[in-house]
């Protein structure tokens, strides 16, 4: 105990640094987005300038993205969780080749060729790997004996605490607001994020929720040492996402997203004809075989990869809301920088009253 609570303390006092730093800057300098030092247990762990992440989306994360995110100072991430192992392959040699920077994979751990993908990973010598969708004891020993970072995605106290039994190095603790598969407790992030740090010791990521400078704030505030962001880059320039998918997401309002399926597997989904299809059948009664027999397959990617918006599924998280225009990656980096600063600038007279 003793041992965890002087890691606790450290994380405590690195989070403080960084707000002195963004709340009492030089009256001589300029406000810059590159001129902020966000140094978090997170960005040592990574070798990385900022403590962001994105998210590995399935049909949104390629090499483009990822390695966009990782140029710019964050940590981009691969999404294997819509990839066959050969094209994850080339995927990783093209972010290689666009990159000299950290860059991951992110897979969930209930896809079927598993095992393909992890050797893969191996074999062309990817160093940060985040799991999901499954249990993290099966594949951390292994990847962390070659030299692998390992991160797993979580949603509550109970698999926080397990997966740092497992060994992983962090986990991302990602609330209800969330788009994609969801935690079936509804835990926001603003309460899952301080019930998660008194839980553990090892580093922790917020997610769910996070789409701007004051949100990234707010989450280091609430006892993260990171973020790990979706739907602003699903719906940057580099996602591989369709552009009708894209637009949608820029297009969505407050309350156009749900968490459906509850009771299999929960998603959070924007509302569409095939929302509405599978919202019925489930209010109707009807049996987990005609649910799935609705869902059918390729579903994801007929809505995300190939644009079909009335019968694909259109995962997104509820901070759709606030995003209302396609940009490049490197300038919504610059966006959250700069806003974290001026944030810290206001947050500064309330700190002097």
């Amino acid at each position: 105990m003793a041992n965890k609570d002087n890691i606790q303390n450290e994380t405590n006092i690195k989070n403080i640094s960084i707000f002195i730093e963004i709340l009492f800057p030089s009256d001589k300098i300029l406000i810059s987005a590159y001129m902020i030092s966000l140094k978090t247990r997170i960005t040592d762990l990574f070798k990385i300038q900022y403590p962001i992440i994105q998210g590995g989306m399935v049909w949104c994360s390629g090499w483009e993205l990822a390695s966009a995110v990782s140029n710019s100072g964050g940590l981009g991430l691969i999404g294997a969780g819509s990839m066959t192992p050969e094209i994850l392959k080339i995927h990783i040699r093209k972010a290689k080749n666009a990159t000299n920077k950290p860059f991951g994979v992110n897979i969930p751990l209930i896809y079927s060729r598993v095992e393909e993908i992890i050797k893969i990973i191996i074999k062309e010598d990817v160093k940060i790997v985040f799991t999901s969708a499954g249990n993290p004891k099966k594949w951390t020993s292994f990847l962390k004996n070659h030299g692998v970072t390992v991160v797993h995605v979580i949603a509550n106290r109970a698999f926080a605490m397990k997966s740092e039994e497992a060994g992983v190095d962090a986990i991302v603790a990602e609330g209800f607001e969330a788009g994609g598969h969801n935690g079936r407790e509804e835990t926001t992030t603003f309460s899952l994020i301080p019930l998660i740090e008194r839980a553990v010791s090892i580093p922790i990521i917020a997610a769910g929720g996070i789409g701007t400078g004051r949100g990234i704030l707010a989450a280091l505030a609430l006892g993260a040492d990171g973020v790990q962001m979706g739907s602003v880059f699903a719906a940057s320039e580099e996602s591989s996402a369709h552009i009708n998918f894209k637009n949608e997401i820029i297009k969505a309002g407050e309350g156009d997203t749900r968490l459906t399926l509850k009771k299999l597997i929960p998603v959070r989904l924007l509302k569409n004809k095939f929302y509405t299809e599978i919202n019925l059948a489930i209010q109707e009664g009807s049996t987990t075989r005609e649910i799935l027999e609705i869902l059918g397959k390729g579903r994801s990617r007929k809505g995300i990869f190939e644009g079909e918006l009335s019968e694909g599924e259109l995962a997104i998280g509820q901070v759709s809301a606030l995003i209302n225009k396609i940009k490049p990656v490197n300038e919504i980096m610059e966006e959250f920088l700069t806003e974290i600063q001026l944030a810290g600038k206001e947050l500064k007279k309330f700190l002097n009253n």
